[in-house]
Parts: C-alpha cells; structure tokens; sequence
C-alpha cells in the first residue's frame, strides 16, 4: 500500500536535487510563463509521497490516502510556483555601477590586481580591483571604471 507513495516521493526526491543543482528542468519550454516548474512538480511529488504515506499510516481507507495525497500535493505545487515566480520577479539580474563609490584597499592594489570594500549601498563583499597605479594596503581609494566584477580604482 505504501510503494506507490513510496516510489513517486523518490522521484520528485531526486528531481527536486536535479533541479536544485542543474536549476528548472522546465525553464527551456516557457510553459505558461513559469506556470510548469521543475522544482514546483518535484516538491509536489515529494509532499504526495510523504503524505501519502503519513495518512495510510493513519489507517484510513485507501480512497482517502489518495485523495488527501493529491490535495496536499497540489497546494505544495501551487504554493512553490507562486514563490518561485516572486522570487524571479523580485530579482532585478543587473548589476548596479560601483563607478563614483569611494572605500579602502584591503590589499595591495596594482595592474595586475587587488582587493577593495566599497561604500556603497549592497556593498557588503570585497571587489577585485586593480589601478594603473600602486596603490598600498589601507589608502581611502575610489572607483572610476566598472568591467564585469572587477573595478579600476584610483587613490583618494
């Protein structure tokens, strides 16, 4: 009685880890704008198995383990795509210009590299940084180019 719960949790279980690591197995299809998700249908197949198998535990007739299975399941579904889908909404992917931000060499800055802390809002990691003059450890530096994840910097 508790296989099929069993075997679809297992499923959705290693679904869940393939999307979780590879990211939505689904998001090449654009289905329904985010509508069909991996990770959605993965934690619905993870909440029947386990529910599944709670409620037989129960001792209720069949028809009901299935039914409250299937319920379970598709609130966890509905419930993960509305998080994914805000999630994605609230993610702006684009990258704010560090250029004009003043901070502190953390290390030696040269031509061939360095690290700086900016002060700036979200600045709360260090930069790679280099400037195409020295610049020594601890001196008050400020950006004045941004290429990808690396800034140029000059003293002051």
């Amino acid at each position: 009685m508790l296989l099929p719960f069993l075997i679809v949790g297992g499923i959705g279980l290693v679904l869940l880890v393939i999307s979780l690591v590879l990211g939505d197995i689904f998001d090449h299809l654009e289905i329904g704008d985010g509508a069909l998700s991996g990770t959605a249908l993965a934690v619905g197949m993870v909440v029947f198995g386990a529910s599944g198998a709670l409620v037989a535990s129960m001792g209720l007739e069949l028809v009901w383990v299935y039914v409250l299975s299937v319920v379970l399941a598709a609130v966890a579904y509905v419930l993960c795509v509305l998080a994914i889908r805000n999630l994605t909404r609230s993610s702006d992917g684009v990258p704010a210009s560090a250029v004009g931000l003043s901070g502190v060499a953390k290390s030696d800055v040269t031509t061939a590299g360095g690290e700086v802390s900016l002060d700036g809002p979200g600045e709360v990691e260090r930069r790679l940084a280099y400037s195409d003059e020295p610049i020594a450890e601890g001196a008050r530096i400020r950006v004045v180019e941004h290429a990808g994840s690396r800034v140029k910097v000059v003293a002051g």
